[in-house]
């Protein structure tokens, strides 16, 4: 079977952005603060990406505007930790890259404006009050990423027909998951699927899960977005193509390593996009 890609429209969502607040000019050349949850490695094309943003606005590294990088390393124990840190830096915005990011970064401070570049629910995750008006001090774009799921199934049910037994990578920890669990169990239920969950809650317990849905001989595997899962995506993918497992991925980056297909946003342009959320801080 040839390896798909599917792009699922726009893929984000903007919330809208709380008022700007118009600081007299400063000497200092300002500061942002990038929480990521992945690697340095593993976010090269979204740093890339967000760079290419701010340079689009007028803004450029080492020139006009600094950037203090902090990486989780997949590990989204450490977040707490680095988001404390970089609050303690006294920067001028937090860009966070993930869910787990941004609300490690809302634990940490009340009043450093937050941007997220990607977020499954933020509403539901309890990020934001509502897409119309976040409130607080943070803002970002949305993947809508419990709306996807069920398509995403429909698509894998459509590329294996007879598939009829699925497994499912899922994190309990993830805020977003439990609504995409939902979503899911709806969808097979439809499609006469029967979808057993495999919960990854941190990536010390990847293999074993791994190991564990290898026992079960499923027909498929599936899934579902985690950006803890995002950064060991190489290995995942190994994983579905040695156990010779038809997979739907959440993210292009997954069919780029070799996956099979996947439907969902273009995560670059969420990168490049968050750029102008930082540029009104």
């Amino acid at each position: 079977m040839d390896r798909r890609t599917f792009l699922a429209g726009t893929g984000a969502v903007l919330l809208a952005a709380p008022p700007a607040a118009h600081a007299e000019q400063q000497s200092r050349i300002p500061r942002i603060a990038f929480l990521g949850t992945d690697s340095p490695a593993g976010s090269a094309r979204y740093i890339e990406a967000f760079r290419q943003g701010l340079c689009d606005l007028g803004h450029m590294e080492g020139r006009n505007i600094a950037i203090e990088y902090r990486w989780a390393e997949g590990m989204v124990e450490r977040l707490p930790g680095l988001a404390v840190e970089l609050v303690g830096l006294k920067v001028d915005v937090i860009v966070a890259s993930s869910t787990p990011a941004a609300l490690a970064a809302k634990a940490a401070t009340r009043t450093i404006p937050i941007v997220f570049v990607v977020a499954g629910d933020p509403v539901g995750s309890g990020l934001v009050a509502g897409i119309a008006g976040p409130g607080g001090n943070i803002t970002g774009l949305s993947l809508l990423a419990p709306e996807l799921v069920a398509r995403q199934l429909q698509l894998l049910k459509e590329a294996v027909p007879k598939a009829t037994r699925v497994a499912a990578l899922s994190n309990p920890a993830n805020p977003t998951t439990a609504t995409m669990v939902k979503e899911t169990e709806a969808a097979a239920r439809s499609l006469k699927v029967r979808v057993k969950f495999q919960g990854v809650r941190e990536s010390q317990v990847l293999e074993s899960a791994l190991s564990a849905v290898a026992k079960e001989r499923p027909h498929a595997l599936f899934v579902l977005f985690d950006p803890m899962l995002f950064a060991h995506r190489t290995r995942v993918a190994e994983f579905a193509n040695k156990n010779r497992l038809p997979a739907m991925y959440p993210h292009t980056e997954y069919v780029e390593i070799g996956g099979l297909m996947a439907y969902g946003p273009d995560l670059r342009d969420n990168a490049r996009r968050a750029a102008a959320y930082v540029d009104k801080t």
